[in-house]
């Protein structure tokens, strides 16, 4: 398949690369998290084969691909340059990052995880890290950043490579599930909204049957005492916060809104956080859980 046809598929590839212990591995589940395609330890020359085979996978399309490649692929590295030249002539963005850390930060991490270095287990650490660093100097030359993760925390390097990537202001992924509490709690709540206390539907005949999704089931709740002002105190708490799970890395919030049974309290007040939201310009999606299994009920 030609190269150029790939370029419309995937437009970022990320090539990780650097000294053993610097946190490739770490950097890597960084960006799968951001919804990059990962791939471990594959050899330059590979890359463009393994991008072909991904031009129609959605992470891949989506987001992009992430790749590490290190000295654990030997004589495979050489002609890196020429790999990336040709990346770079039909893949939008292209970013190789090294990693790299102090001597004394890499013995100390080899000795904490008792791992045996790339290089070979006749050479003593020291000596390991000499031949690598000599090995890799070609590639660090070329590489668009060099980042020394000596001294950082995990919360810095994503900092750091998100910024490389423009990615620094990216968005949490809004998540609003309505449930019913005689259903269970979705147990990977970050809020949890009980709208118990409103005036159910359920007891309204021409109602029951419909859902919260239905325009009379909404205007009833809305003329409900309290059910305006709660909602504007939701969706301030929402919005205080979510600027704070972003600075954490965090890349999804999911927010659960429960009612007895799940079809209508929950569901409308779910609906009407997710308009609110996404009139703010958040990323949001509705997942009503128990909708169905309360549309018999008599």
């Amino acid at each position: 398949m030609a190269e150029k046809d790939t370029m419309s598929d995937i437009k970022c590839c990320v090539i990780i690369t650097g000294m053993s212990g610097s946190g490739k591995s770490t950097a890597l589940r960084i960006l799968e998290d951001m919804g990059f395609f990962p791939i471990d330890n594959i050899p330059p020359a590979a890359i463009p084969q393994v991008l072909d085979l991904l031009r129609s996978h959605d992470s891949a399309t989506l987001h992009g691909v992430v790749a590490v490649t290190d000295a654990r692929g030997g004589a495979l590295l050489e002609g890196f340059e020429d790999v990336v030249t040709r990346l770079r002539s039909y893949i939008p963005m292209i970013k190789v990052i090294f990693l790299d850390a102090s001597d004394d930060s890499l013995v100390r991490r080899y000795e904490q995880t008792r791992r045996r270095h790339p290089m070979g287990a006749e050479l003593v650490l020291s000596e390991a890290i000499a031949r690598e660093r000599k090995t890799l100097a070609p590639i660090r030359e070329i590489a668009d950043l060099v980042v020394d993760t000596t001294e950082l925390s995990i919360q810095d390097l994503r900092n750091m490579l998100l910024a490389a990537l423009a990615m620094d202001q990216a968005q949490p992924a809004i998540i609003i599930s309505s449930f019913g509490y005689k259903y269970g709690i979705p147990s990977d709540s970050d809020f949890v909204f009980d709208v118990r206390f409103l005036e159910n539907p359920f007891y309204v005949p021409q109602l029951r049957y419909l859902s919260g999704k239905d325009e009379a089931v909404q205007d009833y709740l809305l003329k409900a005492p309290g059910t305006i002002d709660f909602m504007k105190r939701c969706i301030d708490l929402i919005t205080f916060s979510l600027p704070l799970y972003r600075y954490t890395g965090k890349i999804q919030v999911h927010i659960a809104v429960g009612c007895t049974g799940g079809r209508h309290r929950s569901v409308a007040v779910a609906e009407w956080l997710a308009k609110h939201l996404l009139e703010r310009g958040e990323k949001c999606f509705v997942n009503h859980r128990d909708i169905e299994k309360e549309a018999g009920r008599t």
